[in-house]
Formats: structure tokens, sequence, C-alpha cells
């Protein structure tokens, strides 16, 4: 299975899809002003206890105040705001906790007020995105992440990955990390450090180590609201989760991105530097492999099936409604149960795709088309386990239930990714009166001519949508070729299918956009 990683950069920030095979399976838009991102360390100020929810309101910037359950305390809460006090008032100028003296865990069932003081600093990193009408929500159990571990200060354990199985690996990694970490750290080991040597376990570690020191020293000055720690950008977390042997290319459209993104694989697998490529095409890159039309099918209510069926998704506040319908599959098998059995298993495999794809959370509620025997049913509850085994989100999957109604439930840390599909038409502005369309290929032709003769332009560009770029080019005497045999240049065009049918866009020879008047 290939794996791409296509970034473009926007004015509103770095549009980001994974694909897998061609096919769209993340999509994520990083808004260029600052974020509360899932990872980010702030320094934020107790706000507010609210005892009936045994939870407490933080202060770090946002326009809501963030919130934080005693839950989310983690056991060792009073390590931190110790040593962040220490820090703040200058007795601890350093992140490392050889010498310093926890504190004793907190109870699990104790209430927040008796941790927590009303005003007082405390170190908070960011769980859950602002969704909705919430703020973010926000933990004190701190962990910064890298690609093969996640250290966790004031803690002392040493943890594997589940999804590890292997008895001996499990022990020669947790033999280890024990003998490397230091002191009054603990590890999460990840999935991907199976097999891997000490030396780039270790590396990985020191990397955590120093980013966890220059927080501490940020944390000095830093006043309430700052950001102490930055998790590093969308795509380039993304780059440290999947990056594995089976990734062949990250592809970004700017040369800044793509310093950041080479100079992020150098360091962390040098030997797959060259899948970093600048694109460099007169077409934009979304739009060169074909993701603009892909977003544009996937992001609609309706989604079709390849063999013929649809689903229909309807999104609330409370849950998601996924309706699996056969379309005109249903005449193309022998009988029912093999057309259903047919259907829900195309619908679970792209169900499983529209989860990753849109980012759904929360419950989200299937009706698979009814099938009798309890082997389909089964059979349906294993392809999606299996279909979503490399999706990243916590997840819970229950099995059909007798009115053919699948549950899942999917962590949601970010708010949904939503593209908008249906199109006001640029013409009308939704006014359903439209007259100018049936003579856009007469108005780009009549600037053509005053931007070649007038303005004694060589080698215009025109961006246009696909169907007109179609008109224009067909043939073998096509319109275009009649312009060259008339201006004597040749007009460059390039289709761009994120813009409206009567859209268009005329560049000059040095790429830049030409005025039009008239």
């Amino acid at each position: 299975m290939s794996n791409e990683l296509i970034i473009n950069s926007t004015p509103k920030g770095d549009r980001i899809a994974l694909l897998q095979d061609k096919r769209i399976v993340e999509y994520h838009l990083e808004e260029s002003e600052p974020h509360f991102s899932v990872g980010d360390i702030y320094l934020g100020t107790v706000k507010k206890m609210v005892t009936g929810l045994n939870a407490a309101f933080i202060d770090i910037g946002y326009e809501k105040d963030a919130f934080l359950h005693y839950h989310d305390l983690g056991p060792n809460v009073n390590s931190l705001n110790k040593f962040t006090k220490d820090v703040i008032a200058g007795r601890q100028n350093s992140g490392k906790l050889d010498n310093f003296k926890l504190e004793p865990e907190i109870d699990k069932h104790d209430k927040i007020d008796k941790v927590l003081g009303k005003n007082s600093p405390i170190l908070v990193q960011v769980v859950k995105e602002p969704i909705s009408t919430k703020g973010p929500r926000l933990s004190c159990d701190i962990s910064i992440a890298g690609r093969f571990t996640v250290l966790v200060p004031f803690s002392n354990g040493v943890n594997i990955s589940k999804k590890i199985t292997a008895k001996s690996e499990r022990q020669r990694l947790h033999k280890l990390m024990s003998s490397i970490k230091p002191a009054n750290f603990g590890v999460i080991v990840r999935t991907v450090a199976e097999s891997k040597d000490v030396e780039e376990l270790d590396k990985d570690l020191k990397e955590s180590l120093a980013k966890w020191e220059a927080g501490i020293k940020a944390l000095r000055a830093a006043k309430p609201r700052e950001k102490i720690i930055g998790e590093m950008s969308r795509a380039t977390s993304m780059l440290r989760d999947l990056l594995n042997e089976n990734f062949d290319s990250v592809i970004v459209d700017t040369p800044e991105l793509f310093q950041e993104a080479r100079a992020y694989v150098q360091h962390i697998a040098p030997e797959k530097e060259r899948i970093v490529k600048l694109h460099q095409g007169k077409n934009k890159v979304f739009e060169q492999y074909g993701i603009e039309k892909q977003l544009k099918m996937l992001f609609g209510r309706s989604v079709s099936l390849p063999g013929g069926g649809y689903l229909i998704i309807e999104h609330t506040e409370a849950l998601h409604v996924i309706d699996v319908n056969s379309g005109n599959k249903s005449n193309s098998e022998e009988d029912q149960e093999a057309t259903a059995l047919s259907v829900n298993t195309e619908a679970a495999r792209e169900i499983a795709r529209q989860l990753r794809l849109r980012d759904m959370g929360g419950i989200i509620v299937i009706d698979f088309i009814d099938m009798k025997k309890a082997e389909n049913k089964k059979l349906i509850h294993d392809i999606m386990k299996d279909e979503m085994r490399s999706d990243r989100s916590k997840y819970t999957i229950l099995p059909l239930t007798k009115f053919g109604l699948m549950q899942i439930t999917r962590q949601r840390v970010r708010p949904e990714m939503n593209v908008v599909t249906a199109e006001n038409c640029p013409t009308c502005g939704g006014t359903g009166k439209i007259t100018a369309s049936i003579v856009v290929s007469d108005v780009i032709e009549h600037h053509l001519e005053h931007i070649i003769v007038k303005q004694n332009e060589k080698k215009p560009t025109i961006v246009l949508h696909p169907f007109l770029y179609a008109y224009f080019t067909k043939g073998l005497i096509s319109r275009r070729m009649k312009w060259y045999f008339t201006y004597k240049t040749w007009v460059n065009l390039i289709q761009d299918s994120s813009l409206g049918i009567t859209d268009f866009k005329f560049h000059n020879n040095q790429g830049e956009e030409i005025e039009l008047h008239g």
C-alpha cells in the first residue's frame, strides 16, 4: 500500500491530504492564525471552581475558559504544581528531576478544590481542541510525544503499546527503557518502536528531554496565557506518527514547507530524505493529484459506493447517523441476502475511511441493509474492525443489533472536518436566475483579445473550470489553436476544479494575475 502526504499552502493555512493508493484517507486544514492544538502546553490560571462537576475552568487565552476535570489532573499533579511554582520563583533552574522530591499522588476520588486554588498558576496540556461552543479540554498529566516514545514527567513507570504483542519484544523494550530513562520521568513506548535498537530509542528520548528543558527555560519568564511548549505542525506530526517503509512521497508546494519537511525527515529518517519533493508543475498540487475532485465527491451528504450503492451521512450535535442504501445494485445479485452483504461490505470499508477523512467523533450509528444470517452480520463487524485498525483515534465498535444497526464511539479531539460541497452559482449568487454562463466563452475571448492586442501581453495563461478547458481544447483545430493563428502567441490553459464554472483568471508570463476590466 502506497502512502503519500500532499501539502498545499493557502492564505488561510496549510491543507494536508494523506493518500493511500491515490485515495484520500485523511484531510486536515492547519489554520495560520494562533490555534489551541492538541499537545500544546500552556501556563494557565485557575479562574473558577465548579464543585458540582468536580472540575475547574482555566484561562489559557482562548475566548472561553478551558475545561479541566479532576480525572484529568493526573496522579502527580501536586508534583507538577510544586515544580511549576519553583521554576517561576527561580528556585528551580533546570528541567531535570533527579534531585526533585516527588509529592504524594492524589486520591482518585477526592475533590478538585482540595488540589487547586483559585487564581493559582498551573501548567496544562490541550487534549481536545475547541469544538462548537466549547473551549479546549485540558489535562495536567503532561506528556511530550516523540517518534518512538512518549516522555511523562513526574512519573517512573515504563508502559509498552498494547499493539506490540510479542512477549520477548515487550520484555526487551521494558528492560531497555528502564535502563536509559532519566529519574522521575516515565516512558510510554509507541508501536513503531518495535524492533528498534537502543541507539534510536535513546536519541528519540533525548530529543523529548531537550524539548522539555526548552519549555522549562521558557516557563521561567513566562506570563499567564503563554504557550510553553508547542506541538509541532500538523504535517510534521503526521510524518512523525506515520512515516514508515510504505511512505512513498511527501509533496509540498512552497519552498518554506519543503525545507521544513525535508529537514524533519532528514533528522528522523535520513534514508528517506529523497521522498520529500517540491511541486513545481503548472497546475496546483491538489489539482495535479486529483484531490480537489475527490474532496468535492467525498464530503457531500451523499457518498457513492463503487458497486452502485450509496451512503447518506447526517450530522447532529449529539451523534452522526449513516444510512446504507443499495441503489442500482439491488438487481445485480441472485438474492436479497447476497445483495445486502455485497453493499454492506463496500459500505463498511467506505465508512471507516469517512470517519478518518471527516474526523467524525462521538457516537456514530450506522443503519446497514438488513441481513438474516448471523455469520454475515459477524463478517461486517470483522470487516469494520479490520478497516479501522489503521485509525489513530481511540474507538469502540459494537456488533450489529437485530435491527441491523452498528454503534461506534470514536474519540474526537479536533473539530470535525467539513468541506462545503454545495456551491452557489457564481453568476446568479444563488438566486436561480442565470444569463451569462452560456456566453462565458465569449467573455473570456473578449478579455483575451484585449490583453494580447491592447496590453501586448505575450503567452498569457488562463485558469478555468475543467468544462471550459475541454471546450477550448477539443478537436484537431481547437479554439486555442485558432487563437494561436490569430494572435501569433500561445495561450496556456490550466484546469482548476475549485473554480465555479463561470469563474476564470488571467495570468501574465511571470505568473502574476492580470486585473480584468469591463
